[in-house]
């Protein structure tokens, strides 16, 4: 399935801020929709016209500077290709058609640089919205007998009110988000497998703090065999990464005391029934044994791992897979499969985040991943897991977590 051809030009003009292009001359090159609406005239009778020929200075007024102001902005985008963003401006409207009748408006402005081919500033993304109905309910205008410098004290006042809010709200965030940090470290540490090469990587979906409800877990063995999880818990954020710490805690201690993964899972499963948030999470156990060359694996709801071997043949191992934890209502044992490696092959386990993509067979996510570890089998697992995520994470930033570990078997 290929991803939709968006329409730029149908972006452009859906937006609700005003947005107007202009040339160095400071003419219209192209306009958006709600800028025509807010500037009251329609596209041809701006688009090739100089600004400030349409829109003059209030001349009954003598503090009315809108057209200065607004002009040395321009020019100081064109000059030094930096955004420009304006305090609240004041700028005067010609009343309809009602010649030398203004009226007083008020507009907040961020003036963009826009490079040519050359590299060089050749126009500015002019974005304007209109503010006066705020400024006018706020109380901060519509009275005539105060001065320019007095309105523009009060409204500097404002501003700096909500930009104390602002700080707040960062500083807040900021705090959550040192918290988040110190959580993620605690419940996912690097892993340091004895004698074994090993990658983890963790990924939290755009927009999200950095944690998330899914996590892995490598357990050293005796007898030179490691236990492998992966798991995610739906939801993001510190709700879900604590769910997902206990249900890591718990599959890490029964991998240490149980045969297989398929036991370990099903004493997951159990413990999930006491735990809110934990429904419908899954996960993937896996153990490996280095002397005998085999891999036991069991997954509750969770994409199959995947093992390439040395000649880059990959095979999915989706032989032991049952319902996520909490799916039943009943207790059912888990199963449990067994598959044969050969040395350097390497083991890959994931969550979803790495191969999934809304309004797309994961059929497709699955064949993306299977074709990266053809080309890249050879790479060490430092390398291996850096290439996945750079080749299947989409460019803008992924919209669900992502846990990954490559094991050099």
């Amino acid at each position: 399935m290929t991803e939709p051809q968006i329409d730029f030009e149908a972006v452009f003009q859906a937006l609700p801020a005003g947005l107007a292009v202009l040339n160095q001359r400071l003419e219209y090159v192209a306009v958006n929709e709600s800028y025509t609406q807010m500037a009251g005239r329609r596209p041809e009778e701006l688009v090739g016209h100089y600004i400030f020929g349409l829109f003059p200075d209030n001349p009954f007024d003598p503090d009315s500077e809108g057209s200065r102001t607004v002009g040395d902005s321009f020019l100081r985008v064109l000059a030094t290709g930096v955004r420009d963003t304006l305090p609240l401006q004041r700028f005067d409207v010609e009343r309809g058609a009602r010649t030398g009748v203004f009226e007083e408006r008020y507009w907040s402005i961020i003036n963009s640089p826009m490079p040519g081919p050359s590299g060089r500033v050749e126009y500015v993304i002019h974005r304007v919205e209109e503010v006066t109905d705020y400024i006018r309910t706020s109380g901060v205008s519509g009275q005539r007998g105060r001065s320019a410098q007095e309105l523009q004290a009060e409204v500097y006042m404002r501003a700096r009110e909500l930009q104390d809010i602002n700080d707040a709200l960062r500083s807040a965030h900021a705090r959550e988000r040192e918290i988040a940090l110190t959580l993620q470290d605690a419940m996912l540490p690097a892993p340091q497998p004895v004698g074994h090469r090993a990658a983890v990587r963790y990924q939290p979906a755009v927009g999200a703090l950095n944690v998330c409800g899914d996590w892995y877990d490598l357990v050293d063995l005796p007898r030179d065999r490691m236990a492998v999880a992966v798991g995610d818990v739906v939801g993001h954020g510190l709700e879900a990464a604590g769910v997902m710490g206990q249900l890591r805690s718990a599959l890490s201690a029964a991998s240490r005391a149980t045969a297989g993964p398929g036991e370990a899972l099903e004493i997951l499963g159990l413990y999930s029934r006491s735990i809110e948030g934990a429904e419908a999470t899954t996960a993937v156990s896996v153990f490996i044994d280095w002397p005998a060359h085999t891999i036991k694996y069991s997954s509750a709801g969770h994409p199959p791992p995947a093992l390439v071997d040395q000649a880059g043949h990959v095979r999915f191992l989706d032989l032991a897979t049952d319902p996520p934890l909490g799916a039943r209502p009943d207790h059912v044992p888990r199963p449990q499969a067994t598959a044969r490696f050969t040395p350097d092959s390497a083991l890959v386990l994931y969550t979803d985040g790495l191969i999934e993509r809304r309004h797309e067979d994961i059929d497709l996510g699955l064949a993306r991943l299977s074709s990266s570890l053809t080309r890249h089998h050879s790479l060490d697992p430092e390398s291996l897991a850096d290439v996945l995520l750079s080749e299947l994470l989409p460019p803008t930033g992924a919209t669900d977590d992502t846990a990954l570990v490559v094991i050099r078997l």
